[in-house]
This record gives structure tokens, sequence and C-alpha cells, in this order.
């Protein structure tokens, strides 16, 4: 069995970094997937695919790995340095702004 060993990226859909600082342990996919030619709808008999186990660090997660038998791959994540303005949200409304709202 292969795996692969990552955290997580933020959602793209808001500023907050929940969820990205556990490690995920998600197994690689072993086979293809088939059409249903009655209904269309996609399927595999891999049920490994379905399985997303969560560590809280990434030795934890390759310590998992090692004692079941797994063959893991870590990868790197790149992290974003924090955009962290001095006067904040605040600062678009200060009334010694020196340039003005323009929207």
């Amino acid at each position: 069995m292969r795996a692969r060993i990552y955290q997580p990226a933020r959602n793209a859909m808001t500023s907050g970094q929940a969820r990205t600082k556990s490690w995920v342990l998600e197994f690689a996919p072993e086979g293809g997937k088939e059409i249903d030619p009655l209904m269309g709808w996609t399927s595999s008999s891999d049920t490994q695919a379905q399985v997303r186990l969560r560590f809280s660090s990434k030795q934890a997660a390759l310590d998992y790995a090692s004692e079941h038998g797994i063959e893991a791959t870590v990868l790197t994540t790149h992290k974003r340095k924090p955009n962290i303005r001095p006067g904040g949200y605040a600062e678009n409304f200060a009334p010694n702004r020196r340039t003005t709202w323009t929207h």
C-alpha cells in the first residue's frame, strides 16, 4: 500500500488557518474508476481511497505508517507569510489617512 502524508492547505474562501495544523495520511488509489453504463455514476472497488487519517504531528503519521507497513511519501507545504498590517482593518477608515479612500 502506498500513501502520502501532508498538511492540508487553508480554504481559499477564508483567510483563517483552521484545519491546517494537523497532518493527513491519505492512501493512493490502487485502481482506476469505472463509469456505470446505466446511471453514469463513477465508482471504484478501492475502499482505501475513502480513508483519510488525521494526526497531530508528522512524526506520529510516519510512526503509524511504519507500524502498519505502509509506504508513505511526505509532501512538504509552502507556508505563506502572515499579512499583518500595523493598523489592521480599522486603518481603512482612520481619519488621518494619507491617501483617499477610493471605494
